[in-house]
């Protein structure tokens, strides 16, 4: 049990600074391009519904289930109080989710602990397997988990290190996309998401619970992104 504690918390060598904004620039491509969005949405949908559950569950709620579907979109269902803060911030934590993480995986990377990044990736994942409630979710997960436990187990130091890189890029990249894509759809009279009902809960316009979320996550990104390379 030590010697596994020691190998997931042993340092690795951070890639030379070219490789880091390599990744950047991949991870840039996959989140904007069309054809390969809807595949990343898939995973930061992931992050988003485990955001809410975990939350939910720290602010006393039952958690009674989560589904990603194939149109990219997921549910988190949990019991408990309709109303009060608990709510608010179990309802706000899907779309700080992915930068939230992002943020840890850029800390991690940074300094050296790739392989301890890709096995805290596979935890969350395990941890959404248990409450997921419908086989488009499971095969999902399974999917990305099994991914990276191959890389983990077949996968040399430096091809993790760049895939770590890669990930802590593409979630700081991806997490600000579907607020954007969410404020062009409210302003078209679209109406039931998280910021939907954080207004009904709070007063609070729909239209300024997107731009604060926004906000958080482009922080996040520059805060991450001035993590990953710090000397540009």
């Amino acid at each position: 049990m030590i010697g596994l504690w020691q190998h997931l918390t042993a340092t690795q060598p951070v890639p030379d600074v070219r490789w880091v904004v390599g990744c950047g620039v991949a991870a840039l491509a996959l989140v904007g391009w069309q054809r390969t969005w809807p595949w990343i949405r898939l995973a930061v949908t992931v992050v988003h519904e485990a955001g809410h559950a975990s939350v939910a569950v720290l602010v006393g709620r039952r958690l009674a289930g989560i589904k990603v579907h194939s149109d990219t979109s997921g549910v988190t269902v949990s019991r408990g109080r309709p109303r009060g803060p608990g709510m608010v911030v179990m309802l706000m934590a899907g779309y700080l989710a992915p930068a939230v993480l992002g943020l840890v995986a850029a800390l991690l990377f940074s300094h050296g602990h790739a392989l301890a990044l890709l096995w805290l990736l596979i935890v969350v994942l395990v941890g959404v397997l248990v409450w997921v409630r419908n086989g488009y979710g499971l095969l999902t997960v399974v999917v990305l988990g099994a991914g990276l436990a191959a890389v983990t187990r077949y996968a040399g130091a430096h091809t993790q290190a760049v895939l770590a890189c890669l990930v802590a890029w593409v979630l700081l990249l991806a997490a600000p996309r579907p607020l954007v894509d969410l404020l062009r759809r409210s302003a078209g009279g679209r109406r039931g998401s998280d910021p939907d009902q954080l207004a009904r809960l709070t007063r609070v316009p729909t239209v300024l619970w997107i731009l604060l979320l926004l906000i958080a996550n482009l922080a996040g990104l520059a805060v991450g992104g001035a993590t990953l390379v710090p000397r540009l």
